[in-house]
Parts: C-alpha cells; sequence; structure tokens
C-alpha cells in the first residue's frame, strides 16, 4: 500500500506518496482548489492501494479532506506533534513543504492507530455555534468592563448593577447623562454604549 502524505496551507496542498518502507515515490504541489484537490485524485489513481495522510490542520484542510472522504478515499489525520522532528535532522535548513509532507507520511507509517477522517455533520456546527456564542459573550463582557471604567472616570459615584448594562432603558438613559458631558472619555463611553445597542 501507498501512503500520500499530505501538506494543506491556504493556497496549496504538497503531496508526497511513499511506499511501505517510506521510500519516497513521487512529488506534487498543488492549488488548494476543487480543481485541485481533483488532480490530486487523478495523480493518485496511479497506486490502486493507498492511504491518505493528512496533518491535522483542519482550518487549512478540512476541504481537501471532505473533497477526498467524498470521493470514497481512506484519510488519515496525522498530528502535527509526530512531524516536528523530521524539520530539525533534515539535510536543508528552515521550514520546507516536501520535508514536512514526507514526515507526515512516514509517521502514518510508523503511527497505525492514528484517527481515521470522517464527513463531519451537524456536530461540528453545534460546536461551530457554541464557540460563536461564547465568543459574542466575551465581547460583550469586555465591552461592559471597558464601559464601566470610562464610567467610573466621568461618574464614580453613578452605581449600575451587574445586569443592567444589557438592558435598552439603561443604555438610553446613560447615553442621555453622557451627552450633557464633554470630551474623548465620554465620546468613548457613548460609542460603547451604541456597541450594546446595535
Amino acid at each position: 500500500m501507498v501512503t500520500l502524505g499530505g501538506d494543506s496551507h491556504k493556497r496549496t496542498h504538497t503531496l508526497v506518496a511513499v511506499d511501505q518502507n517510506g521510500r519516497q515515490l513521487a512529488q506534487k504541489t498543488l492549488l488548494a482548489t476543487k480543481a485541485g484537490h481533483l488532480e490530486a485524485l487523478q495523480w493518485a489513481a496511479r497506486w490502486s492501494q493507498r492511504k491518505w495522510a493528512l496533518e491535522d490542520c483542519r482550518h487549512v484542510s478540512r476541504r481537501f479532506e471532505a473533497d477526498l472522504l467524498a470521493a470514497g478515499e481512506l484519510v488519515v489525520r496525522v498530528p502535527s506533534k509526530l512531524t516536528g522532528g523530521a524539520r530539525k535532522v533534515a539535510r536543508t535548513s528552515g521550514k520546507s513543504d516536501p520535508i514536512d509532507t514526507l514526515a507526515v507520511a512516514r509517521a502514518a507509517l510508523r503511527e497505525p492507530d492514528l484517527p481515521v477522517a470522517k464527513l463531519e455533520g451537524a456536530g461540528r456546527e453545534v460546536r461551530l455555534l457554541l464557540d460563536h456564542r461564547e465568543d459574542l459573550v466575551g465581547e460583550r463582557t469586555r465591552i461592559q468592563n471597558r464601559l464601566r471604567w470610562h464610567l467610573h472616570e466621568l461618574e464614580p459615584e453613578a452605581v449600575i448593577p451587574a445586569r443592567m448594562l444589557s438592558r435598552y432603558h439603561t443604555l438610553a438613559e446613560l447615553e442621555g447623562r453622557l451627552r450633557s458631558q464633554h470630551g474623548v472619555v465620554v465620546e468613548i463611553a457613548i460609542e460603547l454604549v451604541f456597541a450594546f445597542v446595535n
């Protein structure tokens, strides 16, 4: 069986084919596009028994991985930590996509129990939505904290209970009070109030 290692980047994928002993058979770099993925499948078709080993960096390899899986290919995910030492012992210094790709393929040969990739369904969408919600809540909290510090500077005696900065009537009242004042801190505070309203 031939192992096809893949090192994915935003614009390109570098591929290396190795035999069962880890000897390099072929190498190819192609665009990270649908057409490039089709070209990869055509290139790999010369080996009837093959397995793809992609470095597990799904933020750039997800589309390629999905296209391979949709075509019925076997794909395993190789954690980056398994390939880190390859660059240290390489003959060339610095980053080299062919060296990295060869390391991915050889790591897949060494590690028979790598996770097999599968098409992600609703679970991924739920995770994305939860992460997005968490980001929004974090951003709201940062804005509230900044607004509270500016309000403390402008009106040290003012007390606004914790959950009141989420209420429109509180924000409208606050904006009215701020509009009667002047200065950069006031302008920033008003902008932060508008961040909640919009």
